[in-house]
């Protein structure tokens, strides 16, 4: 089984810009590839891991991954998917989050032996003599043609930047720059990115023949079509620091029956026959396969220990036992409580609730717990009796625990 039958059978897949001669291309020779990462925040999430993961199964089936970092893109922002335009981030937050990327991306791919290439497009595209671009590469893009495109006609009625009408010719240069540097003929991406694919296919191939390629990769969605890794406290980061493993791992334990199959089939390296096997359990059952599957994204991401300090502290909430270490738990100084502090400052503090005004809403519904006793006061004080062993275990709903330590 070549990589493209291992990208297709276990859901990656969407569109292809030649089907059967990217399959023969991916069956007879290493390919050189690539995946674009834009900087725009200090940390990858979830959304960026499928095409990770992908990225991963080319490289394990022999082909060789160019992990491009857009130091320069990033200085623009990608239209795509967005109603207004991008806040415009400093040279300066770009290079810092640039430095954040190719520290998480080098846990997935190997870059070893010369089995994987980091670059950063702003090596190029920051330097351009925007005459001669446009000389060389504008004049094979039809505006025409652009305004066709979905990630532009959504803009037009809002408003389209001239800054963000770039945008495609910038990443279609980048695939010439790779094709002529490096001789990559695949550009890989999410499938909200195909617009962009395609004008980097099309300029290499006007340029320099028949001899490049685009693939694009299914966004990770729920069964009814919302994407996946949004979460109370906003995106689900790979940063242990912005998004902890035990928060990870409780996410991917909670979410429907319906993806489990799907995530498993995406997220982990499972074979397909365990995969088929977890995802048709039913009822009950199917917490077996959500375990499992948190605990597979949970160790590739965080690696193996964390992924048993997180299983373990899950486990152990369930049954009511020990509390795992790598719960999300706030310290606070033990004076702090001497007179008592509201509950709902309390929540404040430690991040559970957003506002005060949820706060109210989730104890006026039955929705926090201390130490399992259900808080129904508004006014309740949490006072030092309240804490075992300087410790106070809070729940929000049935799925949300939080550990307060005193000091």
């Amino acid at each position: 089984m070549n990589a493209y039958d291992i990208l297709l059978e276990r859901g990656f897949t969407q569109q292809t810009t030649h089907e059967k001669e990217i399959k023969e291309l991916l069956s007879k020779e290493k390919v050189t590839f690539y995946i674009g990462f834009d900087p725009t925040a200090d940390s990858l999430h979830v959304g960026h891991f499928v095409t990770v993961m992908a990225m991963s199964h080319m490289q394990k089936a022999g082909h060789r991954p160019i992990v491009l970092i857009g130091g320069g893109t990033a200085m623009v922002g990608d239209p795509t998917g967005k109603s207004d335009m991008r806040k415009m981030m400093t040279k300066e937050i770009i290079d810092h989050n640039v430095s954040c990327f190719k520290k998480q991306l080098s846990k997935f791919i190997s870059f070893e032996n010369d089995a994987a290439i980091m670059v950063n497009n702003g090596d190029w595209l920051l330097h351009l003599n925007y005459v001669e671009f446009l000389r060389e590469i504008g004049v094979h893009f039809s505006v025409n043609r652009m305004l066709t495109f979905e990630c532009f006609k959504q803009r037009l009625e809002k408003g389209l930047s001239f800054l963000e009408f770039n945008y495609m010719l910038m990443q279609s240069y980048d695939f010439l720059e790779l094709y002529r540097k490096y001789n990559c003929k695949l550009q890989l991406g999410g499938n909200d990115q195909w617009s962009n694919i395609l004008g980097g296919v099309e300029l290499v191939r006007k340029l320099h023949g028949d001899t490049s390629f685009g693939m694009t990769f299914a966004l990770l969605t729920t069964s009814e079509g919302k994407k996946m890794g949004k979460t109370e406290k906003g995106a689900l980061w790979l940063d242990p620091d912005k998004t902890s493993p035990y928060e990870f791992y409780q996410y991917w334990r909670n979410v429907d029956d319906t993806d489990v199959k799907k995530c498993l089939a995406l997220l982990t390296f499972l074979p397909m026959e365990e995969v088929n096997a977890l995802g048709a359990l039913e009822g009950a059952e199917i917490n077996k396969a959500k375990e499992k599957l948190a605990f597979e994204v949970t160790k590739i991401v965080h690696g193996e220990e964390e992924a048993i300090k997180a299983d373990t502290a899950a486990k152990a909430l369930f049954v009511g036992g020990a509390v795992g270490g790598s719960i999300p738990t706030t310290t606070l100084d033990s004076s702090h409580f001497a007179e008592g502090m509201d509950i709902i400052s309390l929540l404040e503090k430690t991040k559970l609730v957003p506002s005060r005004s949820e706060a109210r809403r989730l104890i006026t519904q039955n929705g926090i717990k201390l130490e399992g006793n259900p808080i129904t006061d508004l006014n309740y004080r949490v006072e030092l009796k309240d804490f075992k062993d300087n410790s106070l275990m809070i729940q929000k709903g049935k799925k949300s625990f939080h550990r307060v330590s005193l000091q």
